[in-house]
């Protein structure tokens, strides 16, 4: 087996605990467009890019929008998180978060994100850990989850093949994207992942050098 050089993150619900501002901020969307959604609803769009969401709510909704208004309602969902998030601090992190990111620079281990939020890097600032990363992919120049595309994007960067490499998230469509990419999938959460090659309940529960071994 390669040995493991490299770190790549989901940031909703892995490394910070901003799904429930994604949740709120989508609900209030979804109430004003007199659309029923709940947190059951909401599992289907964790991981999930925010255009490809709104497509979900509305589908949800029966609602056909041009592409205009989807953009412009997308938008506004953005504006309603970019508020929510300007209030965060450190302690959003999730547990074990900021241990398991110390730990992996003082092994020397590359670390990037991976996330399908435009949003990640003022929220990894507000959070305290943005000097963490060594690089961010941008969800705006490569396909969302499932797709592997954000996830190479880290590999190709530290110039890394993907067996070097370990992909953590939360949600089913993450877990996809890693596998797709090559990479060894942990899964974080309580919710079942069972395409994972291993789970656990948070990043504080994973014994790093272990995991590497």
């Amino acid at each position: 087996m390669r040995a493991i050089k490299g770190l790549a993150f989901d940031l909703d619900g892995v490394i910070a605990d901003s799904a429930t501002l994604h949740f709120a901020a989508w609900k209030r969307l979804a109430d004003e467009l007199g659309i029923p959604f709940t947190a059951e609803d909401n599992e289907a769009l964790k991981g999930v890019d925010r255009i490809n969401s709104l497509r979900h709510i509305l589908k949800l909704g029966q609602r056909d929008l041009p592409d205009d208004e989807i953009a412009r309602l997308a938008a506004r969902k953005n504006g309603f998180y970019v508020d929510a998030i300007s209030t965060l601090t450190a302690d959003a992190l999730l547990p074990g978060a900021a241990a398991l990111l110390d730990e992996a620079a003082t092994r020397g281990l590359r670390i990037g994100l991976a996330s399908a939020s435009r949003n990640a890097p003022a929220l990894l600032e507000r959070l305290g850990v943005a000097d963490a990363f060594e690089f961010i992919a941008d969800p705006a120049n490569h396909l969302p989850k499932p797709a592997p595309d954000l996830f190479l994007a880290c590999a190709r960067a530290f110039g890394l093949p993907p067996q070097a490499m370990i992909g953590f998230e939360d949600a089913p469509a993450g877990i996809e994207a890693i596998r797709a990419a090559g990479f060894r999938a942990v899964g974080i959460g309580e919710t079942p992942l069972p395409r994972a090659d291993i789970q656990f309940a948070t990043l504080a529960d994973i014994d790093l050098a272990a995991l590497l071994g």
